[in-house]
């Protein structure tokens, strides 16, 4: 690594030039006598020539300072959080037997030095100049230029430093003892400092003062600029850094310690009519290789403990948040410095930096005060570049793609095979490019065609005679060529014409022989032609497309037949649903979803990959299958692709709790705290916010997870190994513990394994925080139902739907409760849970059941519409087919000859065939 400017090194020579003031107004005088004084860092630079000017005129005073930038003095991180400030003085005129001449301040003017930390030798800008109390404010103005004969940083030294930027706000919720003091008795200063770690060894103390105590009444507005950590200025307007200003975000979003519900209230109070001190106050550290050190002593009596380890997390460079305020006592703090030091992540940044307020006079009695009046303070650390850097966009679909279309084998082999495969990947690409222009070109050529003619290929309209044909091609042409786009057309053709001469026919030189010149422009001729073709086929199409008749049963209806297929086990006929919904469109990436769940639930992990891979290939952004790869790929030991997906899928939807929750699983299981802790941070983080928006409708002993998208809920189901660590670390998490939603979960996961006993335990235990949730009780009913324990699930159900709240899926609740019905006799109750299940969510099953409920009750011509109705959706159910024939053998009429004839044949096939009672 390159090294820093040292002390003994050269120093650098910063210029400041004052090249001219604008709209500057004095206070009595028409014309004033005014000069510039020039300081930065407390040290005064110069001051100009005193020079007149009229009122509302400019002046020039190209007027040049300079200091030396070195690691004695004026150091770097001087310049990062000290600005240069420029004071107009006006000189007043003499009064009668006045010896020494009076003057009077105009404004001040602040210059940031800022970029000369980016790598720049020089920049201009047009500063404001604030007016002083009492001063005529007409908008002036000073141009100044700032320069350096050579860049303060090497390129590798500025790739190598960072500028830390700490923000002090508020504290709100003071103690009360927090008073100004009246009458006699010393004034109280507010400050705050922080000790902020440069290197493992090296340490600095930021010093934030001159904090403001106010009154409770009113909120802080969001938006107000932020603080030069400087003394008070003249100029009232100057301390606050141009463009810089506080960006506040909405509290279960923050990083400190007060963001759960629970503290909003609370919060909410503080901010709007509790005391607080304010700062408002940025300053900024410049980080470099060496650093510096600062050997301040400060006495505490209260401080905050700032983590900071999600600066570590990938691409992160801000933490904000509500820090609680504790008694200073120096045996916490070597606790907290004790358990920091154990974590140490790469020297310091894995420690706990501590905050505090230097006693003052009158203060040290509130040490007592800070928890009972629960005082927080609120701090922002950002970096300039994050200290781990995070994937592009770009870098991450290179990702996906690779391991999409690459065996893990040959990834590893990537860059000895790719000199291999490099002349096809550049054809490839050249022939790419030629197809999107002649595209293009098409299109253009369509749109001046139908600028002329009108509109082109009408349907239903009879095609053009040859004679017409050839009018309107000699016209278009004739168009073209005289407003010049037939030429502009060649020109965009004809470097992607050059790149196919090149990667496809590998000629880079001129011909010396004709013959050889003509085969190589017939060649060249067929294979441009044929590329034109497949181009103009991809976008153009004539053909008269014919009309389809519309199915009977739409995607959705053909969805809910297959998860009814599988929730009773018919794997088979859930596989032609999924088939026949990918026959209807297979370039929908939720189709190749569900049928990849198929696969999860027959443990065909091998096709249920390959159906998600299919998935993302269509849509990099379906974010379902991505979690499936990611899920798939860790279980196969593919780590890296693993978190290529996991990682692409927070791309996706960044608010997404259950991939920022898997993301944090697959952390764990590799044993990386950091990435482990901000995943999960960042899961509940969104999981708060998703709360705010639609809080939950059940009041609970602790706060419920969001409600699930239908794809996410099928994730969570289909993979029961993901939801044993999901549930270790609910009960290892603070909000978390053994609640109904943990136990029912993990009930689910206990029913998905058939361990039907433990399954029934846990229900239990859900049963005691949440007797009246309707999922619980349908959960109970299918174990019932799959134990054979019909009469205990037929309570369950029956519980379930008497609800005011529904059940999750009450489908499998009436198709199980309505067959429970039918074995036990009770008809007349089946077709009533039929019914209901045929108005919710018809299918095949729940017609069926209408049918048979009315066939018991006599109904024959109700049993006949409802066993069509099924017969139209599944027309292969020979259960539906056997209850129509006893339908049509109950009105048939033994006296019609034709039927009899019929009946006689059926009685004589099944005779034949051995099958069926012959004698009706």
């Amino acid at each position: 690594m390159e090294q820093f400017r040292g002390v003994g090194d050269k120093a650098t020579l910063v210029k400041i030039t004052v090249l001219r003031g604008n709209n500057l107004r004095g206070n009595k005088a028409e014309s004033i006598l005014n000069y510039v004084r020039a300081e930065f860092n407390g040290i005064v630079l110069g001051d100009s020539h005193k020079l007149d000017a009229a009122v509302d005129q400019g002046v020039d005073y190209n007027f040049t300072c300079s200091f030396e930038c070195s690691d004695a003095a004026h150091t770097l991180d001087d310049m990062a959080h000290k600005p240069v400030i420029l004071t107009v003085i006006e000189v007043l005129p003499k009064e009668k037997k006045q010896k020494e001449e009076k003057t009077a301040v105009i404004g001040q003017a602040i210059v940031d030095l800022l970029p000369l930390l980016h790598g720049q030798v020089s920049f201009f800008s047009t500063v404001l100049l604030h007016p002083t109390p009492g001063s005529p404010a007409e908008a002036p103005s000073l141009d100044v230029t700032v320069c350096v004969p050579e860049p303060l940083l090497s390129g590798v030294q500025l790739s190598d430093s960072n500028l830390l930027k700490v923000t002090v706000e508020t504290a709100y919720s003071v103690p009360e003892v927090w008073n100004p003091v009246s009458g006699s008795g010393p004034l109280s200063s507010y400050v705050a400092a922080l000790q902020v770690p440069l290197t493992a060894e090296k340490e600095q103390v930021l010093m934030f003062s001159n904090g403001l105590l106010k009154v409770g009444g009113e909120s802080e507005p969001m938006g107000r600029p932020r603080k030069w950590p400087l003394g008070p200025l003249l100029a009232p307007g100057a301390q606050f850094i141009p463009g810089a200003s506080m960006e506040g975000e909405p509290i279960e979003m923050e990083d400190g310690d007060l963001t759960s519900i629970e503290d909003r209230d609370f919060r909410k109070e503080a901010e709007t009519n509790k005391k607080r001190v304010s700062w408002d106050t940025e300053r900024r550290c410049f980080l470099d290789a060496d650093g510096g050190e600062d050997e301040t002593q400060l006495s505490f009596h209260g401080v905050a403990y700032v983590d900071m380890a999600p600066l570590l997390y990938p691409g992160a460079r801000r933490v904000r948040g509500a820090y609680r305020l504790y008694p200073f006592y120096d045996s916490d703090l070597l606790v907290k410095v004790k358990v920091a030091s154990t974590t140490a992540i790469q020297g310091f940044f894995r420690i706990w930096c501590c905050w505090g307020l230097p006693s003052g006079s009158g203060l040290r009695h509130c040490i007592s005060m800070y928890a009972d009046s629960r005082t927080y303070i609120i701090i922002e650390i950002a970096l300039e570049k994050s200290l781990v850097p995070k994937r592009s966009p770009e870098e991450l679909a290179k990702s996906l793609f690779l391991a999409l279309h690459i065996p893990s084998f040959l990834a590893a082999l990537l860059p000895s095979l790719l000199p291999y495969f490099l002349p096809s990947i550049l054809l490839y690409q050249a022939v790419q490019e030629y197809q999107a222009q002649i595209a293009s070109v098409a299109g253009q050529v369509l749109e001046q065609y139908q600028q002329l003619f009108g509109p082109a290929f009408l349907p239903g309209e009879k095609p053009l005679d040859p004679t017409s044909q050839e009018q309107r091609k000699t016209k278009l042409l004739g168009e073209l060529n005289y407003s010049g786009k037939y030429f502009a057309f060649k020109e965009q053709i004809k470097y992607s014409v050059v790149r196919i001469v090149r990667e496809k026919m590998l000629r880079t030189e001129a011909f010396s022989d004709p013959e050889q010149l003509q085969a190589f422009l017939s060649q060249l001729y067929v294979f441009l032609v044929d590329e034109m073709h497949v181009a103009l086929n991809k976008t153009l199409s004539v053909d008269a497309q014919e009309t389809q008749p519309r199915p009977l049963v739409d995607c959705a209806q053909l969805i809910h037949f297959a998860k009814e297929a599988q929730l009773n086990g018919d794997y088979q006929l859930a596989a032609e649903y999924y088939q026949e919904q990918l026959t209807r469109d297979r370039s929908d990436p939720a189709h190749w979803f569900d049928y990849g769940v198929l696969y999860m639930l027959t443990a065909d992990y091998q096709k249920a990959e390959e159906c998600f891979h299919y998935a993302v290939s269509m849509e990099q952004t379906h974010l379902p299958s991505l979690l499936m790869c990611g899920i798939l790929a860790e279980m196969g030991g593919r780590l890296e692709e693993a978190e290529t997906f996991f990682e692409g899928a927070t791309c996706v939807d960044p608010a997404n709790v259950v991939a920022w929750t898997l993301f944090g699983l697959f952390y764990e299981g590799q044993e990386n705290s950091i990435q482990t802790e901000m995943a999960f941070l960042e899961a509940t983080k969104q999981q708060r916010a998703a709360l705010v928006v639609t809080p939950p409708c059940r009041v609970e002993t602790r706060v419920e997870s969001p409600d699930l998208g239908e794809e996410e809920q099928e994730v969570a189901n289909c993979e029961s190994f993901t939801i044993e660590p999901a549930l270790a670390q609910e009960l290892l998490c603070p909000g978390g513990g053994l609640s109904s939603s943990y136990h029912l979960a993990l009930a689910r996961l206990q029913l998905l394994r058939a361990e039907y006993g433990s399954a029934e335990s846990s229900l239990k235990e859900a049963l005691n925080d949440s007797f009246q949730d309707p999922d619980v009780w349908a959960l109970f009913g299918h174990i019932h139902h799959l134990t054979g324990e019909f009469g205990k699930a037929q309570e369950c159900y029956e519980r379930t739907l008497d609800f005011v709240t529904d059940a999750t899926d009450t489908h499998p609740i009436y198709l199980r409760l309505g067959s429970i019905y039918l074995q036990e006799g009770e008809f007349q109750r089946a077709k009533t849970t039929y019914l209901r299940a045929c108005k919710s969510s018809p299918s095949c099953l729940t017609w069926l059941g209408l049918g048979i409920a009315c066939y018991r009750l006599g109904e024959l011509t109700e049993a006949e519409d409802a066993l069509t109705e099924a017969n139209i959706l599944n027309n292969g159910n020979a259960e539906v087919w056997g209850y129509l024939s006893l339908v049509c053998l109950q009105v048939s009429s033994p006296l019609n000859l034709q039927k009899e004839a019929v009946l006689r044949e059926i009685k004589a096939l099944q005779d034949h065939v051995g099958f069926g009672n012959p004698c009706f």
